[in-house]
């Protein structure tokens, strides 16, 4: 069964590299970099990772309040880069095993 991730915040231009990774990782993924009703499309992920450096202090607090609300894990990564998401998604992958 494939992990579903969810990921707040980001670059719209890296939108596809960030699926692409994803799925090189074994993992569905949805993007949202901006705020545009978000709250109710989330769904209940197995991860949500948040790129605080690229995302309002509101999202944050929205993503944040549906994760703990869904009983979601839910990862902080300062950097927007493909690097930083490649390794969130390993040593989350790691930890649920």
């Amino acid at each position: 069964m494939k992990m579903s991730v969810v990921i707040i915040g980001g670059n719209e231009r890296m939108e596809r590299q960030y699926c692409d990774v994803c799925s090189s990782l074994g993992c569905r993924a949805k993007v949202y970099t901006k705020e545009s009703s978000m709250k109710k499309k989330l769904g209940s992920p197995d991860l949500l990772i948040v790129f605080t450096g690229t995302v309002s202090h509101k999202m944050t607090l929205c993503a944040t309040q549906e994760a703990k609300r869904c009983g979601t894990k839910i990862a902080h990564v300062h950097s927007s880069g493909v690097t930083a998401l490649r390794l969130a998604l390993q040593e989350q992958m790691e930890r649920m095993q």
